[in-house]
């Protein structure tokens, strides 16, 4: 069980695993918050997407740095490095399977 807080529109506004002052017990898997899980968190409809995008960006930034060897990918904290690794073979994975209509770019 959660417990959500809403806003005066009834839109969720935060999410808590503990009981909280005026927080509405709902289960996990509630369309509410799903809802609000699939934001990002966010009130503002959309926000998830843009920080999921920034993540990509920061991945990219990140393989730049590396690449031109400013930093090395042992400078950063295991736990970065696993996440970092995880995510380049899903994205490879990803790009293995898919459907190839133009040829690689060569740069």
């Amino acid at each position: 069980m959660l417990f959500v807080l809403r806003n005066t529109s009834g839109s969720i506004i935060s999410l808590h695993r503990e009981a909280v002052a005026g927080g509405e017990p709902l289960p996990g898997d509630h369309p509410d918050v799903l809802a609000f899980l699939h934001s990002g968190g966010s009130a503002i409809p959309g926000f998830g997407s843009l920080d999921a995008s920034l993540v990509r960006v920061i991945e990219d930034l990140i393989d730049v740095l590396i690449s031109r060897n400013v930093i090395r990918i042992t400078d950063l904290p295991p736990e970065a490095q696993h996440k970092l690794l995880e995510r380049k073979r899903f994205r490879e994975s990803v790009r293995e399977n898919s459907l190839q209509l133009l040829p690689p770019d060569p740069h």
